[in-house]
């Protein structure tokens, strides 16, 4: 087969139901039919050779892992060029996905570890080598849809030519964040593929969807735009607006932009586990129809099938979340690392550290998020959460961003929102109050960081509209997503943004292309850094959207405590519809029994560790007893992003966790390969590399230590009754 060939390209649906009844054997085992799994639409099968590497515009073959472009290229600071860039082809946007969404969430850098920890030159064995690193092989992808038309879960079941039928496995990788298919290419999916293992990566309801409402344009489901009418039934999200209610919109909202996780109307987030498990089951149909013959034509089966979910952030929630939800045994192991674990009530389980009983902990994300969001931008001012060479407002170029903060913390001590005459003194009880809501003194100097990135306005807005099926249409809090100015006024997308977007943007309102505006603003809508609070009447960082964004989750008016009503601001009908979501998403914490491997960093700001790994640890506890096979290991100087790891001043102060996502995945492998004892639950104390910020000398393996054998007692977590216990 030739590269880039397409075997089953934009098959119509009656095509694909004739390819399906043709298939015999069955991808869970009890069938003598291959049946593709329900809901399941075939897109593409494509052959990629690799032999050989480049980053030119025609560089034409590509991998599975790299795009064609081989260790050198992903590590390289420029993206490949198109040739056209105002008109990228599908070949070219999933080349340069995989260039983006390998370096958004991995650190790049050599002197990060980047080819000699990790990286597509190092083989499954540590070894480090002079090659690139590319994998041939075939990727087949797939539609999941729950026959709405609007679901559009994109499954790429990735099969290396190192594959073994004799040795089969299979690793399911979700996307982290709101990341498109290849959000698990940097974690789940170069592991797996290093050990000759299928690789099921899955956007789990999320990805690159962009709907530019001023002329009506969407991404394909290949990453391409076309007209809404242009892309049928290949849109791969269209907000829920007929053409009356869209031009409406316009008028009263122009330039704006719809964004698949926020908007699909689905509350993605409930399908996670669910959209891991189908990527896993079609991921059998694929080997099945591949390797299967007249005499056997189901080979592969779950039972005969290692099977490993293992992915960071929102993919490794979703792994944990298909493990809870497994009836049939699919999945064998589970490896997250710094998952988002939404919990239910705490009553059932404590957190202790240090020999202390922790008082907050275990709140959901939409809790904590919004709640970050109100109080951030003060706390960033604090003494204690001083990051100085890389403050917040030198993230987004803002030298103004500093009198904003300040603002803020005005606007919270009129409010009763925060004690203290001085702006040090508000700012030292921001901090307390963010302490009191799970995060830790770990976390202090991520804030400024988190915020200036606008993390808390992005996810504030995006998962309280996921939650409760908001329409883009909804103005909820005011708020919606479009690009804007340097002065953070509203303007049109330019085209070759949107064009691109599959392969720059992240599926969230980061800026690329789309960020977040406040409509209600005074003045007008601004971007949130710009935005003027109508209560305070000045530029505080949209103050009042914040207070708003909570009380959706909260039910309350955070400034007074009272109860929402049908004429308050949000409305208690619009609380009750995010409230209800998030009761959707919540954990159950039971894994049945499986083997899993929590990793996480202790100053993750962004999904702080008594809120997700500590507290589901603990729950799991509780549940499965000492049977449980759910082992935690908690990472000093590790935080949320490894991308972040080259600038000054992270650097210096910490490591990456992927190292640790990869020893986890290796010793999942030999405990259910090889019956080896899975690693004690435990602290691994790395050090942090030092030297001058932005100039921190190359880490090494010193810099973060394996997972111990035995863990020092000083270093072993364990529990107390209910209590997970974690020293100090």
């Amino acid at each position: 087969m030739r590269a880039n060939e397409r075997v089953m390209a934009r098959l119509a649906p009656a095509a694909l139901a004739v390819a399906a009844l043709a298939a015999c054997g069955g991808g869970g085992g009890e069938s003598a039919r291959n049946e593709l799994p329900a809901g399941i639409k075939e897109i593409s099968a494509t052959a990629y050779p690799a032999t050989t590497a480049g980053t030119g515009a025609t560089a034409a073959t590509q991998d599975l892992l790299t795009g064609g472009i081989g260790k050198t290229g992903l590590g390289a600071a420029a993206a490949p060029a198109y040739a056209d860039p105002a008109n990228p082809t599908a070949a070219e946007l999933r080349r340069n996905a995989l260039y983006a969404n390998y370096r958004g969430i991995l650190d790049p850098s050599a002197g990060g570890g980047y080819g000699t920890l990790y990286g597509p030159n190092v083989t499954a064995q540590g070894q480090v080598t002079a090659g690139e690193g590319l994998v041939p092989g075939r990727e087949y992808v797939a539609v999941l849809d729950d026959g709405t038309g609007r679901k559009q879960t994109v499954i790429a079941v990735q099969v290396p030519d190192s594959f073994s039928a004799s040795n089969p496995c299979i690793v399911l990788g979700a996307s982290s964040g709101s990341r498109g298919v290849y959000g698990a290419i940097g974690t789940a999916g170069e592991w797996g593929l290093k050990k000759g293992c299928a690789v099921a990566l899955t956007d789990a309801g999320k990805g690159v969807g962009l709907h530019n409402l001023a002329d009506d344009t969407v991404n394909r489901i290949d990453g391409t735009r076309a007209t809404r009418t242009a892309a049928g039934a290949f849109s791969f999200f269209a907000a829920a607006l007929g053409d009356a209610a869209r031009a409406a919109y316009n008028a009263a909202f122009p330039n704006r932009i719809a964004i698949k996780h926020a908007h699909s109307q689905q509350n993605p987030e409930k399908d996670w586990g669910g959209d891991t498990l189908a990527a896993g089951r079609y991921a059998l149909y694929v080997l099945n129809a591949r390797y299967g013959t007249a005499d056997k034509p189901v080979p592969f089966t779950r039972d005969n099938t290692l099977v490993i979910a293992g992915s960071a952030s929102n993919g490794g929630a979703a792994s944990l979340r298909a493990a809870e939800q497994d009836g049939d045994g699919l999945i064998d192991g589970v490896v997250a690392s710094e998952p988002v674990t939404e919990m239910p009530a705490t009553g059932a389980y404590g957190i202790q550290f240090g020999g202390a009983a922790v008082a907050g902990y275990g709140k959901t994300l939409a809790e904590y998020t919004t709640w970050g969001n109100i109080y951030q931008p003060c706390a960033a001012l604090a003494a204690d959460a001083a990051l100085g060479e890389v403050s917040y407002y030198n993230f987004i170029g803002l030298a103004a961003m500093t009198a904003r903060a300040t603002a803020r913390c005005d606007g919270l001590a009129a409010k009763g929102l925060v004690a203290g005459a001085t702006t040090a003194e508000r700012a030292a009880d921001a901090l307390a109050r963010l302490h009191a809501y799970g995060w830790t003194a770990d976390n202090d100097s991520m804030h400024n960081a988190h915020y200036g990135l606008g993390n808390g306005p992005v996810l504030s807005a995006m998962y309280t509209m996921a939650y409760g099926r908001f329409g883009v249409d909804a103005n909820l809090c005011g708020t919606s997503f479009a690009a804007v100015s340097a002065t953070g006024d509203v303007v049109a997308a330019a085209p070759a943004a949107l064009a691109q977007s599959f392969a720059t943007a992240n599926g969230t309102a980061n800026g690329a292309p789309a960020g977040v505006v406040y409509n209600d603003a005074v003045g007008g809508a601004k971007a949130w850094q710009f935005a003027v609070s109508p209560s305070t009447g000045v530029a505080d960082l949209g103050l009042d959207n914040a207070l708003c964004q909570h009380a959706l989750v909260s039910g309350r008016n955070p400034a007074t405590g009272a109860a929402l009503t049908a004429a308050s601001t949000p409305t208690k009908a619009q609380s009750d519809a995010v409230r209800a979501g998030i009761a959707e998403v919540l954990h159950s914490a039971n894994l049945r029994g499986k083997p899993a491997i929590i990793v996480a960093g202790r100053s993750d700001a962004l999904i702080p560790v008594n809120n997700n790994a500590r507290a589901y640890t603990a729950l799991n506890r509780t549940i499965e007893g000492a049977s449980s096979k759910l082992r935690y290991i908690e990472v000093t100087n590790g935080q949320h992003f490894d991308a972040f790891l080259p600038l000054s001043g992270f650097d210096t102060r910490f490591v990456p966790l992927h190292p640790y996502f990869n020893q986890a995945m290796d010793a999942m492998w030999a405990h259910l390969k090889n019956g080896a004892a899975l690693p004690a639950s435990q602290v691994v104390r790395t050090t942090p590399r030092g030297g001058a910020p932005g100039a921190a000398p190359a880490i090494t393996a010193a810099h973060v230590p394996p997972f111990a054998a035995v863990p020092a007692a000083a270093d072993q977590i364990g529990f107390a009754g209910t209590s997970i216990t974690v020293p100090r």
